[in-house]
């Protein structure tokens, strides 16, 4: 659909659906979301566990969806890439290894907050 034409564009419930859909795509068929979900998921208990404050619950469930986020960015850009460039060009693999270094350098930034948030916690609640 050309942006801005109206005609045959999905209600903003419908929408609602397509990302589900394409989460649940996701979700199904790429191994990282899969891992990406189930570190949001342990981090979301072990905040349980050590009783974050709402400070830190807003840090620790904004990280995990901006990871979440970044993944399924990068997923999309893979598969634009290999539409586009079904065959082995160097500028494509260059595009795909540039969105997972993203992903990779984000995650690491992420490990350092979780860190800080999760062992202040710890040592407030504990100490």
């Amino acid at each position: 659909m050309i942006p801005g034409m109206s005609q045959n564009h999905p209600s903003f419930l419908r929408s609602f659906g397509f990302a589900a859909q394409g989460f649940r795509v996701a979700f199904k068929t790429e191994r990282n979301t899969k891992v990406m979900c189930l570190g949001a998921l342990l981090s979301i208990i072990a905040g349980f566990v050590v009783g974050l404050d709402p400070i830190r619950w807003a840090i620790v469930l904004l990280c995990c969806g901006v990871v979440i986020f970044a993944e399924l960015i990068n997923t999309t850009i893979e598969t634009v890439v290999d539409l586009v460039s079904p065959e082995f060009h160097p500028l494509a693999g260059r595009a795909k290894d540039m969105a997972a270094a993203a992903v990779y350098l984000l995650c690491l930034f992420v490990a350092i907050v979780g860190i800080i948030v999760f062992g202040t916690a710890i040592y407030e609640r504990f100490f």
